[in-house]
């Protein structure tokens, strides 16, 4: 049992997800990672100390597993204080080759998966008015190529933030989007690595002219999780360095 404010994050054992707990934590908070990957699990927890979080396995897609997850929390740390949706994958495709399976994978991942965490935390957030906080992406307000399946989730992950602050509101339940520009981690390197993603296009087209650190889009996340962000709901917080508002293409 824990008296710190608990954080729950999925896809919390890399990426934007890890960078939240390392800023969650610094603020005297305490993480619970829901991630699929165990073995990142484990070192993520080495990096963070066994005092600051710990680890559960927990696939987003299974109901069971995410309602499990969740049980962990109410028994272990018996509160929780916010929820960060940030377990998401990517598959470039054309959108004419794409298959049903391909397409609602994704849905299922990132909308229907968000859903489920917010569904199941929302018993223990709504006790002490904690917030959630949801990943999109600025392919939620982007056309790009080869990512309908990406684009189609994330714009819904945006509606679904809405409705939920909304509905939740009123028992002092906050729901915020944060929409990230491209972000360095270790999955954008790797589809970098592949061939997948061209990251120089993307460099020349936002102001500042790079990738972000995770740790950036940790920062505004925490700032929907928390009080400073006390009168904010339903909100999408693009997070981009300038990209989708440059207006140079002229």
């Amino acid at each position: 049992m824990t008296k710190k404010p608990t954080a729950f994050i999925t896809g919390g054992a890399s990426g934007i997800g890890l960078a939240f707990a390392q800023a969650w934590i610094a603020q005297g908070g305490f993480a619970v990672l829901a991630d699929l990957n165990t073995e990142r699990i484990v070192d993520a927890i080495s990096l963070l100390g066994a005092e600051n979080a710990r680890g559960v396995e927990c696939n987003v897609t299974s109901r069971d597993s995410v309602d499990a997850a969740l049980a962990t929390v109410a028994a272990t740390e018996t509160r929780l204080d916010t929820v960060l949706n940030s377990a998401g994958i990517a598959h470039p495709e054309p959108s004419d080759a794409i298959t049903d399976e391909s397409f609602e994978l994704m849905l299922n991942i990132h909308v229907t998966g968000s859903m489920r965490v917010a569904r199941a935390a929302y018993p223990l957030l709504r006790e002490g008015g904690g917030t959630i906080v949801n990943v999109a992406s600025v392919a939620a307000v982007s056309g790009m190529p080869q990512r309908a399946s990406y684009t189609t989730a994330k714009a819904a992950i945006g509606g679904l933030s809405r409705t939920l602050a909304v509905e939740w509101g009123g028992s002092g339940v906050r729901v915020n989007t944060v929409a990230p520009g491209y972000v360095r981690t270790p999955f954008t390197d790797q589809l970098i690595a592949e061939g997948k993603l061209n990251d120089a296009p993307i460099r020349r087209r936002t102001a500042l002219g790079r990738f972000a650190e995770p740790e950036e889009i940790a920062a505004a996340a925490l700032f929907l999780a928390t009080a400073a962000s006390s009168f904010v709901n339903g909100h999408l917080l693009v997070v981009d360095g300038g990209l989708t508002v440059d207006g140079n293409w002229y």
